[in-house]
């Protein structure tokens, strides 16, 4: 547990500086000496002194656009931007107290679905408890101070990553840190999608909480297959650019592409696309097409091309071959656009995402590109080599925003204890 001895002296401690280099990249020393001396003192004044610091990553969707909720593959990273908690112990009740917004109070003793609650924090710490009930581990009380810098509206999964940083604060203080990483990321998901109301699959949890470039085989979601990848491209760099759009009233149209896959897949007396043989769907299209419609279809191939495309991808990380790598990569940003059809919202006339994708295709340097996440309304991912980075920032910014433009690194640790 830190002291006020241990906060003061962190920007000359080495320990501190390799931990911040492996976390969060090179040249952040300074500033995150003093991120974390703020939260500490925030803290301090409201909690008593002392303290242990907790550090939950953001994430990317490398390869893999939509499939995870119909048991597809998935390649994902967490990336060095973080929710950082400083967190102490209490009884009875767990209280979480993110800087710049009102406190959550959770009672240990009430676990129950709260309708009220959906839809905001509250219903994301109450539901990671009840899992860990119903599971039979061991759940305790904390007070977290918070503060993050895991950007939101650009699609790295700000939910995601406070839920899986409850998780390992309850995993570390109560558990002895026995939960794996791959419970630890179903726990998240179950509060998301049962308690805080969010149909979604599995992806965001589970590269947060595992770390790293990881492929995910969800097949089976009991016995997901998991292989970390070392991310191979150095000369490779990850640009996210937030596009604008506002995510509020697009529940239902991330909700259809889940409802139209899965209705496909329900012809062919299945309950998800990945139990259907992809030789039997294009044989049955001549019928299907009577039963769903055209563009139930359409995500149904996308569905089945993009799993390919995240083998293709990992492979190429394996071998660095970059080229194969943003062949795929584009394939997959193609076939979004066309097929997924995720690149913007019905009746949208402002399109920000086709023209963040379309403005970077003329940007010299920019090798792949295509929408992020969930789509409809967001960012957009690129990789630029380094000679382009510079000039593809700046135009970048000059259209959507000196703020809304972002260049990450891939971070090796899931969430995390700090110290």
């Amino acid at each position: 547990m830190a002291d006020r001895k241990f906060i003061d002296s962190l920007a000359d401690n080495a320990d501190f500086a390799q931990t911040v280099k492996r976390l969060y990249g090179d040249g952040k020393l300074d500033y995150q000496a003093k991120r974390y001396r703020e939260i500490y003192d925030t803290h301090a004044r409201k909690y008593g002194e002392g303290g242990e610091f907790y550090s939950s990553p953001g994430r990317i969707e490398v390869c893999g656009n939509h499939t995870d909720h119909n048991n597809g593959k998935v390649l994902c990273a967490s990336i060095s931007v973080d929710t950082l908690a400083c967190v102490t112990p209490c009884a009875g009740k767990i209280i979480v107290d993110s800087i710049g917004f009102s406190p959550i109070e959770i009672d240990l003793n009430d676990l129950g679905v709260k309708e009220r609650e959906k839809g905001n924090s509250a219903s994301l710490v109450r539901g990671v408890c009840a899992y860990f009930r119903q599971n039979g581990w061991n759940l305790g009380g904390f007070c977290a101070t918070t503060t993050s810098d895991v950007f939101r509206g650009a699609g790295v999964s700000s939910s995601a990553c406070f839920e899986v940083l409850v998780c390992e604060i309850l995993n570390v203080m109560y558990n002895g840190g026995s939960v794996s990483k791959v419970d630890k990321a179903k726990a998240a998901h179950y509060a998301e999608s049962e308690y805080f109301g969010k149909p979604c699959g599995l992806l965001d949890q589970s590269a947060i909480a595992l770390g790293g470039v990881s492929y995910i085989d969800f097949k089976s979601v009991k016995n997901m297959k998991v292989e970390s990848i070392e991310w191979a491209f150095d000369g490779l760099n990850i640009v996210l650019i937030n596009t604008g759009g506002d995510h509020s009233d697009l529940t239902d149209q991330y909700a259809d592409i889940r409802l139209e896959m899965e209705a496909v897949a329900r012809q062919f007396g299945a309950k998800k696309l990945r139990k259907v043989k992809e030789e039997d769907f294009y044989a049955g299209i001549g019928e299907l097409q009577r039963k769903v419609s055209g563009r139930a279809i359409l995500r149904a191939m996308h569905f089945f091309d993009e799993n390919k495309r995240v083998d293709i991808c990992a492979k190429a990380i394996k071998k660095a071959n970059d080229r194969k790598f943003c062949e795929a990569i584009n394939g997959s940003g193609t076939s979004s656009y066309l097929m997924l059809q995720n690149c913007y919202p019905l009746g949208d006339l402002d399109q920000r995402i086709p023209l963040g994708i379309n403005l970077s295709k003329k940007c010299e340097g920019v090798k792949a590109v295509r929408v992020h996440g969930g789509g409809f309304a967001g960012t957009v991912i690129a990789y630029v080599d380094n000679c382009g980075l510079d000039s593809y920032v700046a135009k970048m910014r000059s259209v959507f925003g000196e703020n809304n433009v972002y260049v990450i690194g891939v971070r090796n640790d899931g969430t995390r204890k700090v110290f």
